[in-house]
């Protein structure tokens, strides 16, 4: 069983969350979201936002608190082989209640079918708030190009006045 090894990012001026499955095992090495050099969030979100692609982790996390983006994980919890989605087994959610309370949070986003697939599950219901599915920025979603995410990602900026 690993457990999620670094905390949710946000602040009071949190505007939309951002939730990923489970950290990959880059992620987990650089105690950061999305450390994968082939995950393509960073590209995709700076893009986005119309700022330049964040690179060190002082970086993103000083362009998340800017662009009042809040950044978690939908699982606390689970067995994994690696870094893939499709074999993690049985999750623990994370508890987003602390962040729902202390963030202005308008809209809470999935990235991907798996985020969705265990936000629907475990967490939905007990914070009484609907998630709009993003399409993944991995790797192992060959089939969207960085300006099909693009495109499909720019629906955050409608919560972000």
């Amino acid at each position: 069983m690993l457990h999620h090894p670094f905390p949710p990012l946000y602040d009071k001026n949190s505007k939309v969350l951002i939730l990923g499955s489970f950290p990959s095992v880059k992620s987990r090495e650089q105690m950061f979201f999305y450390g994968h050099p082939q995950n393509r969030f960073w590209k995709v979100i700076s893009t986005v936002m119309s700022a330049d692609t964040p690179v060190t982790i002082e970086e993103k996390r000083n362009f998340l608190y800017a662009k009042h983006i809040a950044l978690w994980d939908v699982i606390a919890s689970c067995d994994v082989v690696g870094s893939s989605d499709s074999s993690i087994k049985n999750v623990v959610a994370n508890d987003l209640t602390e962040i729902i309370k202390n963030a202005n949070i308008k809209q809470i986003f999935v990235n991907g079918k798996i985020a969705e697939k265990y936000y629907n599950k475990y967490i939905r219901d007990s914070i009484n708030r609907e998630a709009v599915c993003l399409p993944s920025t991995s790797p192992a979603n060959a089939g969207w190009s960085v300006d099909m995410l693009v495109k499909a990602w720019e629906i955050i900026k409608t919560y972000m006045d």
